[in-house]
């Protein structure tokens, strides 16, 4: 009989699998489906950036180049880390990945040892637990509340240490609530992270989609120390719109910085040369589209909230996002009623209902370790943002 690892093992499967099966069943029959579920920019990348690819293969800029990646756009990012953070790198210590997602992989892979504790404060990112648990890591979780925008404090940071803590995992703008952690909330917290010499693996993938005046600040621009105690996760997949360009970057610590490199060159080596001289383009060229791009959330962010506030006296409510794409709306006042004769228990049914019964799809918030909600993104059109929300509300009103 063949076994996989036990890391492999431990590795859940996507709880939204089935749903996602189901809508993609609905759309091949012709079923026209309201996907709130999306997690990427609906807009197309901007035509500089295409261009910018183009240009790189027209040129013969095909061939394998530095496994950390291209000189040339490890300077840019150096860049944009001091004119947007205030944060001095070297080059040396940028590693250019596959996605912000496999920069988070390497992070954990060259830090974290069997048994060592990962902090992640819920709701969370469905993949930050299954990557700890991949690299034999601990996740341990810290519940945040409605009351406090789903941020974490600093002391239940405190309270959650233990000896066998490594690492915590801070993501602001935050997906899947949209949170904003603002400067003295991220300072009290890298306080108690020097204090107990704790690695930060600080996911900053929707840095510039903050919005109603909240500013973004990195917890390594707190202090030298905690510089030194921080990897920073960054990419142009939602800023940029290039979801499918694949190509994140983290900047560390040399010696971190060093271990990726040396990991990555035996794993994937370089992200595709191409996508590197497209990435360049983004970050150095025209920031026009992108402003366009986050102005229009900023105004479907606005819009939804306004039709929701509707929806209170349903049993509908959410906690009002800073940043992101994303909304949690809370449906736990639908638990124990029932639809056509299903009973609703949790939210993978109402996200079953939704989709079977609206055809609407959501994203469960048990997913998210929080089965109160559903995840709602509005990186969607305004009609079907309208349209969609209606459909919830009539399974709302419809529930007895």
């Amino acid at each position: 009989m063949i076994k996989v690892s036990r890391r492999a093992a431990s590795i859940a499967p996507s709880m939204t699998l089935a749903i996602s099966a189901k809508a993609n069943e609905l759309k091949a029959a012709g079923v026209r489906v309201i996907n709130f579920g999306v997690g990427e920019p609906d807009f197309n990348t901007p035509e500089h950036i295409i261009n910018a690819a183009k240009d790189a293969m027209d040129k013969g800029y095909t061939k394998y180049v530095a496994a950390a990646g291209l000189p040339a756009l490890k300077k840019a990012i150096c860049k944009k880390f001091k004119e947007d953070n205030g944060l001095d790198y070297e080059p040396s210590q940028i590693v250019v990945s596959n996605g912000a997602k496999h920069s988070i992989f390497n992070a954990l892979f060259v830090t974290i040892d069997d048994g060592d504790e990962v902090i992640i404060p819920s709701p969370y990112w469905l993949t930050y637990p299954e990557v700890v648990k991949s690299c034999g890591g601990v996740p341990v979780y810290v519940q945040t509340s409605r009351e406090s925008g789903y941020k974490m404090t600093a002391e239940q940071l405190e309270r959650a240490i233990t000896p066998k803590t490594k690492m915590l995992i801070l993501n602001t703008p935050s997906n899947p609530t949209g949170s904003v952690y603002v400067r003295e909330e991220i300072e009290k917290i890298a306080r108690v992270c020097v204090k107990h010499n704790i690695l930060v693996l600080s996911d900053e993938i929707y840095e510039k989609l903050i919005y109603g005046g909240e500013k973004h600040y990195s917890i390594a621009q707190v202090s030298p120390e905690m510089k030194e105690l921080t990897i920073v996760i960054n990419g142009v997949s939602k800023s940029y719109a290039m979801t499918g360009w694949r190509l994140g970057y983290l900047a560390c610590a040399p010696v971190i910085a060093k271990a990726i490199s040396s990991f990555q060159s035996h794993s994937t080596s370089n992200v595709n040369t191409m996508t590197q001289y497209a990435a360049i383009a983004a970050l150095e060229g025209d920031t026009a589209p992108m402003e366009k791009m986050i102005a229009a959330f900023g105004d479907r962010r606005e819009k939804m909230m306004k039709i929701l506030d509707g929806y209170k006296s349903i049993g509908l409510d959410y906690v009002k996002p800073d940043g992101a794409f994303y909304v949690m709306l809370v449906v736990d006042k639908l638990f124990g009623k029932s639809y056509k004769g299903k009973k609703i228990e949790g939210s993978m049914d109402v996200a079953d209902l939704l989709l079977t019964e609206k055809q609407v799809a959501v994203t469960p918030g048990i997913c998210f370790g929080d089965d109160s909600t559903i995840r709602l993104s509005y990186a969607l059109s305004l009609e079907d943002i309208k349209a969609g929300l209606e459909k919830i509300a009539e399974l709302a009103r419809e529930a007895e």
